[in-house]
């Protein structure tokens, strides 16, 4: 289930998406949410090669992507063939 009005997207296609510096959470209880979200879904890519869809925001628009999350820093998401999402641009993740 996609939430409403978020847009499915391909995973080749994140790296031509620009993201502004803001981010999209303000809630810290949130932000402590997502950051165990990511954690969760790093387990789960590389020990079980789980997909995961994560529901991210760029400077046009929000959109979904599922994927399998090779690699969390403290700044980025990192997707396979080194595809990135900053963690401050993702709204949740779906496990």
């Amino acid at each position: 289930m996609v939430l409403s009005g978020f847009e499915a997207i391909e995973k080749e296609k994140i790296e031509n998406l620009k993201f502004p510096s803001e981010d999209v959470l303000t809630d810290a209880e949130k932000i402590n949410e997502r950051r165990a979200e990511l954690d969760r879904a790093l387990s789960l890519g590389n020990l079980e090669h789980t997909k995961i869809r994560i529901y991210f925001e760029d400077d046009a628009s929000c959109k979904v992507v599922d994927t399998t999350v090779w690699g969390v820093t403290d700044k980025r998401v990192i997707l396979k063939q080194g595809v990135v999402i900053p963690i401050h641009r993702v709204h949740s993740l779906k496990l």
